[in-house]
């Protein structure tokens, strides 16, 4: 029963989450799959150690990974900044976190890894943000260096802005959704053999390639608002 309801429930944050990826109460979830919410709380808890939702007491079950609470500095510096200083910024620092990650990473994290790739591998335009974010956010948490992860929070949270999102869509469907897909899983397979050295250069070619089809949009952008 409980595999039955993480299916369902994965296939309701995929058609219907909201914006802020808040899913619906457990008693609300338990009246709408007509079960118990023990069982609602034991998929939930489940789809937790998968790495696919967190919980954040009083507030509720998000999808995907929680963002960092030191990027809230990120809100004060959003307009003075755009996405391609963004991506500047993440070249230089999540490379390395991936090459701290395949020494720091646990198997446990690792198969949480290769859960949210395969989960971005059967997402639609509208949720591959989502698991594409979350599988950044466990690497940035897992290479456990402080300094580091609250300068990746600060991009995070400032990628996070609704107009920056549609234009990283907008970057997506001019290229091939499937080049990104491979390239996490070079990343994945770097960090899974214990190579900081292949996971610092696959986190650099896959940033790199999201950076060049980015630039080609932000370019149009700019054209076309002077237009």
């Amino acid at each position: 029963m409980t595999q039955s309801l993480k299916r369902r429930l994965m296939a309701l944050i995929e058609a219907e989450l909201p914006a802020d990826g808040r899913l619906p109460t457990e008693r609300a979830l338990a009246e709408r799959f007509d079960t118990s919410r023990r069982v609602v709380r034991q998929a939930l808890d489940e789809l937790e150690i998968e790495g696919l939702v967190w919980r954040k007491q009083g507030s509720g079950t998000f999808a995907g990974q929680p963002q960092d609470p030191t990027g809230d500095l990120a809100a004060r510096i959003a307009g003075e900044t755009d996405p391609i200083q963004v991506m500047e910024a993440r070249l230089c620092i999540e490379p390395e976190l991936a090459a701290l990650c395949a020494t720091r990473m646990t198997d446990e994290e690792i198969m949480r890894l290769r859960t949210l790739a395969t989960r971005q591998v059967s997402a639609d335009a509208q949720t591959i943000e989502l698991w594409d974010g979350a599988l950044h956010r466990l690497i940035a948490q897992c290479a456990r260096n402080r300094p580091l992860l609250t300068a990746f929070a600060l991009l995070d949270r400032i990628r996070s802005n609704p107009d920056w999102v549609q234009v990283r869509a907008r970057a997506r469907s001019r290229s091939s959704i499937t080049v990104p897909q491979s390239e996490h899983e070079v990343l994945i397979e770097a960090i899974a053999a214990r190579n900081p050295a292949a996971a610092r250069q696959a986190m650099y070619d896959h940033l790199s390639a999201r950076f060049a089809a980015l630039q080609v949009e932000f370019t149009h952008g700019m054209r076309e608002a002077g237009e």
